[in-house]
C-alpha cells in the first residue's frame, strides 16, 4: 500500500474517533483525543492533504525560542532562521516549561510562518518511561513502569493538540522516541554492553508499548507523519544488531493499536555526530589487502556513514513488513565536520588504519561517544528529497543545545550525569574503552551550550 493511497484509510480510522468522541461528549464521558471535524483547518487554511513526502514543497517551522538563542550569538544570525525539531522531553514541555513556549503556542507560531503556502512542524516525541536506559543525561521523569502516565498524561494531551481542526493545515512530522528500541538490542540481554537499565525495559515491554501507543494515537491524524528513531550506522550498522533492530520495530509498530500503516518512515542520526557521507574511502575498499571493514574506525560494520545506512537500513524495514515506500530522515545537525582539520582527500595508503583515519570526515574518538563531541560543526542544512530514499535532511537536535552536563548538576527534570559527557572519561565497553571526547563545562541536556554552538559554527560543512 502506498502513503498516499492510504490517505483514505487514516481519515477513516479518524473519523471513527472524530465519531467517537462526539458520542462520549454526547453521554456526558470524557475523551483523550479530540474530534478531527469536517471544518476548515484555520481561517482561510483547508485541511492539508496527506503527500508521499511532507518536506516537499514546504517550509520548515522555525523554533522562534532556538532562533533567539542562535541570533544572541556572535555570527548567530547566520543560522537563526534553520528550521529545528520542538522537543517534548516531559509532561510539562507540553504546557510550556519554565515559562516556555507551550505546545500550542508552537502550532499558532507555525500557522503564522506558514502564510498561503505549505508548512512542516517537526516535535520530537521524547519521554518513555526508563527513558534512555543507557545513558544518564538523557535519562526521563518517568519510571520504567510508568507506563500508563506516559499514555494519559504525556501521549493523549498530545494526540488531542494535533487533533485539534485549527492545525489541521499542517503537516507535522513527529520523531518517535529516540535511542529507546534500539537499546533493547545492543545494551540488554547479557551482551558485553548491557546496564541493568536496559534489561529491566527489555523484559517489561514498555518501550515496544509505549512506541505502539504512540505510534497509533498520533498516526490517527491525518496531517501527522511518524518517524521512528532508527538509531545510526555506528550503533546498528554491524550484522548482529541490523536485522534484530528492525524486527523490534516492527514488534513495537504493531502492538498497543499500532499498524505499519500509522509509521510514515524512519529518522537516522537524531542528536548524533555521524557525517552523512564518507567520500574518501567506502566499504569496499581495501588498503594492502586488508579490507576497510578490518580497520580500528569501521570495526567490522557494514557501513561507513549515515546515507548509506539510511538507505540500507530503509530496505531492511521493508523486507520484515513495512510499506515499501516509507521514507528516511537524516539529522544534520552536528555532523559537517569541517574547519581546516576536514581532510580532502584518502590517507595514506600506509596500512588500512592510516588510509581511513587520514581520510574521514567523521574525527570522533570512537563512534560510540555521542556527547557534546569536541571538533564537531554544523553540517547539510535542512533541505527535502536529497537522496533516494531520503524525504529531508534535518536539523532535529538544536544545534547549542547541550547532550548532557559534563559533571552533575542537580535538576528538575530527571536528567542523571554520564560520564560520556565529562571530557575526562576514559570510557566503557560501549565506546571501546576510549576516552570520550566531549567538551567541558556543558550544562544540562536541552540547556544553551554557547561554547559549542561557537565550535559549531567554525567548524560547519558547508561552511557559513
Amino acid at each position: 500500500m502506498s502513503r498516499t493511497s492510504r490517505t483514505t484509510l487514516r481519515r477513516s480510522r479518524f473519523a471513527l474517533i472524530a465519531a467517537g468522541a462526539l458520542v462520549a461528549a454526547a453521554a456526558g464521558t470524557a475523551t483523550a483525543v479530540a474530534p478531527f471535524g469536517n471544518s476548515t483547518a484555520a481561517a482561510g487554511q483547508t485541511a492539508a492533504a496527506e503527500v508521499d513526502n511532507p518536506y516537499e514543497g514546504a517550509k520548515v517551522y522555525v523554533n522562534p525560542e532556538w532562533s533567539a538563542n542562535a541570533a544572541a550569538e556572535p555570527g548567530g544570525s547566520r543560522v537563526s532562521d534553520q528550521p529545528t525539531g520542538v522537543w517534548l522531553d516531559r509532561i510539562a514541555a507540553i504546557e510550556g516549561a519554565n515559562g516556555g513556549m507551550s505546545l500550542r503556542d508552537h502550532l499558532d507560531e507555525a500557522l503564522a510562518q506558514k502564510g498561503s503556502g505549505e508548512l512542516v512542524f517537526q516535535a520530537v516525541i521524547y519521554n518513555l518511561p526508563g527513558r534512555d536506559c543507557s545513558a544518564l543525561a538523557s535519562n526521563g521523569e518517568l519510571g520504567p513502569t510508568e507506563i500508563d502516565r506516559y499514555k494519559t498524561e504525556y501521549i493523549d494531551p498530545i494526540a488531542a493538540i494535533f487533533a485539534d481542526e485549527k492545525y489541521a493545515a499542517l503537516r507535522i512530522v513527529t520523531t518517535v522516541e529516540i535511542d529507546s528500541l534500539p537499546n533493547l538490542i545492543t545494551n540488554a540481554g547479557g551482551r558485553p554492553t548491557a546496564t541493568p537499565e536496559c534489561d529491566v525495559m527489555k523484559a517489561n515491554g514498555n518501550y515496544q508499548k509505549g512506541v505502539g501507543y504512540a505510534l497509533d494515537k498520533l498516526g490517527n491524524a491525518p496531517n501527522v507523519y511518524n518517524y521512528i528513531d532508527a538509531g545510526h550506522h555506528g550503533w546498528i550498522g554491524w550484522d548482529d544488531n541490523f536485522g534484530p533492530t528492525a524486527d523490534i520495530f516492527k514488534e513495537a509498530a504493531t502492538t498497543e493499536g499500532a499498524t505499519v500503516d500509522d509509521v510514515h518512515g524512519f529518522i537516522t542520526n537524531t542528536a548524533n555526530y555521524g557525517a552523512t557521507t564518507e567520500d574518501h574511502f567506502s566499504i569496499d575498499d581495501s588498503v594492502n589487502g586488508t579490507s576497510v571493514r578490518q580497520s580500528k574506525w569501521v570495526d567490522w560494520n557494514r557501513y561507513t556513514d549515515e546515507q548509506s545506512y539510511a538507505q540500507a537500513f530503509r530496505d531492511e524495514l521493508v523486507s520484515v513488513g513495512f510499506n515499501s515506500d516509507v521514507g528516511m530522515l537524516i539529522d544534520t545537525s552536528r555532523n559537517g565536520w569541517g574547519g581546516a582539520d576536514r581532510p580532502t582527500g584518502p590517507g595514506a595508503t600506509t596500512s588500512v588504519d592510516t588510509y581511513v583515519d587520514g581520510g574521514r570526515y567523521d574525527r570522533r574518538i570512537h563512534l560510540g561517544n555521542w556527547c557534546n563531541q569536541a571538533g564537531a560543526g554544523l553540517g547539510e542544512r535542512p533541505q527535502a528529497a536529497p537522496a533516494a530514499g531520503i524525504d529531508a535532511y534535518v536539523w532535529m537536535k538544536p544545534p547549542g543545545e547541550s547532550d548532557g552536563s559534563s559533571e552533575e548538576i542537580p535538576n528538575d527534570e530527571g536528567k542523571g550525569f554520564d560520564r560520556m559527557c565529562d571530557p575526562t572519561y576514559e570510557g566503557n565497553v560501549r565506546n571501546g574503552n576510549n576516552p570520550s571526547g566531549a567538551l567541558p563545562d556543558a550544562p544540562v541536556s536541552g540547556k544553551w551550550f554557547s561554547a559549542q554552538f561557537q565550535e559549531l559554527m567554525t567548524n560547519a560543512y558547508p561552511a557559513l
